[in-house]
């Protein structure tokens, strides 16, 4: 398995924090918000590598980290030359990036540089392999505001998905879906397709009711702490957790 971390993004609802700093290195207490994520990539045994993709702005920064990084598993930060908004690749672009640059013919895990989260990544890896399916994730959100701002989940009651919206103005649920994303390696090619069509490259959600009606994806449900850092108020609760 081989861990895609998304990173190219600009964070701009958090300037003036992240006009020279990718958000991913903001600190939360002793270490950088990327450093916490990498510590959970790093319970999982069957992930091989962590490519970090970032765009041109923060490519050396990001470098400099992964060679200061003292975790066992290779990381290797890709830059996907792009420079802003106008011209990015998209989450989901990001993702065939990595896969065509690195030759990735295994299955993958996919995850934000920026959330920060209070379970343990291996409680999905065995519902992954015992679903044989691929994965996502789900929490019970009750914020109606908060639900509009991300992917809103369907469910049967054995946890396969049946519909996924991505920020709805009326969610039909309040299944909210963080990025955690377990890919079957029979997927990639439908990641391919999806983007040959010229479907919507951007959130990595896009993907989800495209793919749901090609192949079967399941849900992780959980109902601890989870964190996507984005705006101003999100860092500061980040923060306050690891003071």
């Amino acid at each position: 398995m081989e861990c895609i971390l998304l990173a190219a993004g600009y964070a701009t609802r958090l300037y003036p924090l992240t006009e020279n700093l990718p958000k991913a290195l903001l600190m939360l207490g002793s270490k950088t918000i990327l450093d916490r994520v990498c510590e959970k990539i790093e319970e999982i045994p069957e992930v091989n590598n962590i490519y970090i993709v970032t765009n041109h702005r923060f490519a050396d920064q990001l470098a400099e980290w992964a060679a200061a990084y003292s975790g066992k598993k290779p990381v290797k930060v890709l830059d996907d030359g792009t420079t802003s908004n106008d011209n990015r690749l998209g989450a989901i672009g990001d993702i065939q990036y990595v896969i065509e640059k690195e030759n990735i013919s295994d299955e993958i895990l996919v995850m934000a540089s920026d959330n920060v989260f209070d379970f343990s990544l291996n409680d999905m890896v065995q519902m992954y392999r015992e679903k044989d399916c691929d994965l996502i994730s789900a929490h019970y959100v009750d914020d109606l505001v908060d639900l509009r701002q991300m992917g809103v989940v369907e469910l049967a009651p054995d946890g396969r998905v049946t519909g996924f919206v991505e920020k709805p103005a009326e969610p039909k649920t309040n299944w909210g879906v963080p990025p955690f994303y377990f890919y079957k390696k029979e997927t990639l090619a439908l990641i391919r397709q999806y983007l040959a069509e010229g479907n919507n490259p951007d959130a990595p959600g896009h993907l989800i009711p495209w793919l749901i009606q090609r192949t079967p994806v399941y849900a992780y449900t959980f109902d601890v702490m989870t964190i996507d850092i984005g705006t101003p108020k999100t860092y500061a609760e980040a923060q306050k957790l690891f003071d």
